[in-house]
Order: structure tokens, then C-alpha cells, then sequence
């Protein structure tokens, strides 16, 4: 990552947004209400608890999801951190010379106030979101 980066939250894919928000409402978290994001084609609930990351539990619209395959290899599980830029597009430039590749344009996540993301992976790091402040 980069010194600029603020850590927003952990995305967790799994089959069913209400059976695994149970674990994390028995531990204190609150949960916001799930929608569906169209653009990325996938349910999306966030839970919160103060002190603590944000957690984002995505599901599968469908077949198509972009999250079927990870639940396909490795069921419900942690798939990407969430990094708050002041400036996408500089952050993008600044990753891909670290070796990240762009794996989809900036988009609008209704989910989070309609904020630009993207997601980048790094073969050492994993797969990155990026969100615009």
C-alpha cells in the first residue's frame, strides 16, 4: 500500500448475508441494512462496532457475481482489505508502478455513498479496493 492509505474495511464473501451477519450481531456488531449493488452485481450489508474494522459481507446476485468464484474455492471467507485515496486515479498510477494490476475501472458503489472503487491485485499482496474520499 501507500503512507497516503486510510484502511475502511474487510470483505468477507459469503452465500448468505444474514446467516453469517448472526455472528458478528452475538458479538456486539451492528448491521446496516443489506442492498443490492447492481453495478457490481452482488448484496452488501455492512457491520460496524466501535473500535473495531468495518466488516462487508457480499453474496451473489447470481451466477455472474464477481464473488462466485471465490465462494466456489474457498466458501465463505475474507477476500479483499478496503483502502480510503484522496484521489483515485493518482492512487491507481502510484499502485501499478508498485506491480498492481487494474482488475476493473473505477465504478460508483452505491454502498458506499456512491463513492468511486476499484479493485487492483498484487501477486505478493493479494486484492485491493481503493475508494475515493
Amino acid at each position: 500500500m501507500l503512507r497516503d492509505f486510510k484502511f475502511h474495511h474487510i470483505g468477507i464473501a459469503t452465500f448468505d448475508i444474514e446467516k453469517t451477519a448472526k455472528y458478528y450481531l452475538d458479538a456486539g456488531y451492528k448491521k446496516t441494512n443489506t442492498i443490492k449493488d447492481a453495478i457490481q452485481n452482488v448484496y452488501i450489508c455492512f457491520l460496524y462496532k466501535k473500535g473495531m474494522p468495518y466488516i462487508e459481507l457480499l453474496s451473489p446476485v447470481d451466477k455472474t457475481s464477481p464473488i462466485s468464484k471465490t465462494l466456489e474455492k474457498s466458501g465463505v471467507s475474507p477476500y479483499h482489505c478496503c483502502y480510503m485515496v484522496n484521489d483515485i486515479e493518482s492512487a491507481i498510477t502510484r499502485l501499478r508502478i508498485k506491480n498492481y494490476i487494474l482488475l476493473s475501472k473505477p465504478v460508483i458503489a452505491v454502498a458506499l455513498e456512491n463513492r468511486k472503487i476499484c479493485f487492483l491485485f498484487n501477486k505478493d499482496v493479494g486484492l485491493i479496493e481503493i475508494m475515493e474520499q
